[in-house]
């Protein structure tokens, strides 16, 4: 579970922090096609954070959310948004009860076993044919300070996300790496943290905290370049990893 300082955190940087700014110019495109002729969508962001990303959703449906601390579900309401306090493994929603279903940086912190429950939930709420939306975040070798911040349990590869996706009862519809500019910063940095850890990595916040304007000027055109990129093209690594599926049109 993130931490109540982690939310807090990002409650300040998500407005304008370079990562941000590329992750929503890119899962915008998702998003499009995945309301794409419904008239409007329920949609329901699970563990909506600070409910930011509310706001986006809000312009494509009727969007509401959970999150399981009371800080991120206080921060949410705070700008007006619908949100409860729950859990990804059981969901206070009814069978079939949204057209979209989101859930964005989560599942890289559950245990094994609720991450299968939170892919069995998020089916569950799903009316027939459906769309889910995951994006969280990848490749084990970023293992550093903000993955302790954030207390991640693993970081994914493109084909363990395609497995639980699918064994959750999804069929892939795209899954592709995100982020993959910021691959050469993140990396040796990456590294540097453990190796200087001595086997136990302490949490950072450096990562969270916008950077000096200019910096976070350049970073922000380079994601920005890359979000275009992935309006045609796949990435082959990054930092995250985004999967658009969809629950089967009818089911017995």
């Amino acid at each position: 579970m993130p931490s109540d300082r982690l939310l807090q955190l990002t409650y300040l940087a998500e407005h304008s922090h370079f990562w941000f700014r590329g992750f929503r110019q890119y899962v915008k495109l998702a998003i499009t096609r995945a309301t794409a002729g419904a008239a409007h969508p329920r949609i329901l962001d699970c563990g909506c954070g600070t409910g930011s990303n509310l706001e986006i959703l809000g312009a494509y449906g009727e969007a509401v959310g959970f999150d399981l601390t009371r800080t991120g579900v206080a921060f949410a309401r705070t700008h007006g948004h619908r949100v409860v306090q729950a859990s990804i493994g059981d969901i206070p929603f009814p069978d079939a009860s949204f057209d979209f279903v989101t859930c964005f940086d989560v599942i890289q912190s559950l245990p094994d076993d609720v991450e299968r429950q939170a892919m069995a939930e998020m089916r569950r709420v799903l009316k027939p044919g459906g769309w889910l939306l995951v994006h969280t975040a990848a490749l084990q070798l970023l293992s550093g300070r903000h993955s302790v911040l954030s207390q991640e349990v693993r970081r994914y590869s493109r084909p363990r996300l395609r497995s639980v996706v699918e064994a959750g009862g999804f069929q892939i519809e795209r899954l592709t790496y995100a982020h993959a500019s910021l691959l050469p910063i993140l990396l040796p940095l990456r590294a540097w943290h453990r190796m200087t850890s001595a086997g136990d990595v302490a949490a950072g916040e450096a990562e969270i905290t916008v950077p000096w304007a200019p910096i976070n000027a350049v970073l922000s055109a380079l994601v920005s370049i890359e979000a275009l990129a992935l309006r045609v093209v796949d990435m082959p690594l990054g930092s995250s990893l985004m999967c658009l599926a969809r629950k089967a049109p009818a089911e017995s």
